[in-house]
């Protein structure tokens, strides 16, 4: 029987973009409508779809053997799991979201001590206990079932919630007053499942890939041809564009002699800018390409 590995993928926000990210590094998952286990094409690879707050408390006893959820889960759930990498992606941006404390714009709230006795609404309500203790607050803090924006004034005083953009609270006329901690995803595993070598090569390499797919966002790369008289020029002028190479450029041979192939990765928000000067330099028969991995 195929060893498998029990893989939880985050139900929700962020359950398209790690579909993509899985994607990208070279694994196709398939979700099917009313069904909780998608399908990868990797049949050492079991998937079950689990809601990002969950997932910790399910790979800690050991239902799965690893997941993807949010920094802030596992700090909310306090749950012992070994996490083997920050994997910076969400559901808007590639960056981390913000948990804030947020009040109505007319709020006579300023800061953290001026909620002592009022009622705060929120889904994460463990860290911010936490967060109110730490800063000598007593306040009510109520778990929220969603649309937590909604909640003030009428049902609350206050809010915790996430924001990536700030948009939404924007949009309910909500201020933000603290920032309570930043939070990326992580790939978690369980002590014991990471623990065996078959899964924890496994593991290992799942990760290769996404942090491959993740390393080449936002990169092209770029071939050439260029005289060899001339390869010293063009190499002076990469030098003085650190964002053109990932260590140096690759050189070789052509039929003609008289002729080199280059061949570089490149930040794509500059290839517009860089591709002029190149020919400037002595670059012809400039090709761009996508790149789907990077393993540096």
């Amino acid at each position: 029987m195929t060893q498998q590995l029990r893989l939880g993928i985050p139900a929700g926000s962020l359950q398209e973009a790690t579909a993509e990210l899985f994607r990208n590094a070279g694994f196709k998952i398939t979700f099917a409508n009313r069904s909780y286990y998608p399908t990868i094409d990797d049949p050492e690879i079991h998937c079950t779809l689990i809601r990002a707050q969950e997932m910790p408390r399910y790979v800690e006893a050991g239902s799965l053997d690893c997941g993807l959820t949010g920094h802030d889960w596992v700090l909310e759930n306090e749950a012992e799991v070994t996490e083997l990498a920050e994997l910076v992606f969400s559901k808007v941006s590639r960056g981390p979201v913000r948990w804030v404390l947020a009040v109505p714009n007319d709020s006579p709230i300023m800061m953290v001590t001026d909620l002592n006795g009022k009622r705060i609404a929120t889904e994460l309500v463990g860290v911010t206990k936490r967060y109110l203790k730490e800063h000598g607050v007593s306040a009510q803090v109520e778990f929220s079932w969603g649309a937590t924006e909604v909640k003030p004034p009428r049902f609350a005083d206050a809010i915790v919630d996430v924001t990536e953009t700030g948009s939404s609270l924007k949009a309910n006329n909500l201020r933000i007053v603290a920032e309570l901690m930043q939070s990326t995803t992580r790939f978690i595993a369980n002590e014991k499942a990471y623990a065996d070598p078959w899964k924890k090569q496994k593991m290992d390499d799942i990760l290769l890939m996404l942090r491959g797919a993740l390393a080449a966002e936002g990169m092209v790369g770029l071939k050439f041809n260029t005289l060899a008289t001339n390869k010293d020029r063009v190499l002076a002028f990469l030098k003085k564009h650190p964002r053109t190479a990932l260590n140096s450029p690759t050189l070789s041979p052509l039929a003609d002699t008289a002729w080199l192939a280059m061949e570089i990765v490149i930040d794509e928000d500059i290839v517009r800018h860089i591709m002029p000067q190149l020919y400037a330099v002595g670059a012809r028969g400039i090709v761009e390409y996508p790149i789907s991995k990077i393993i540096l």
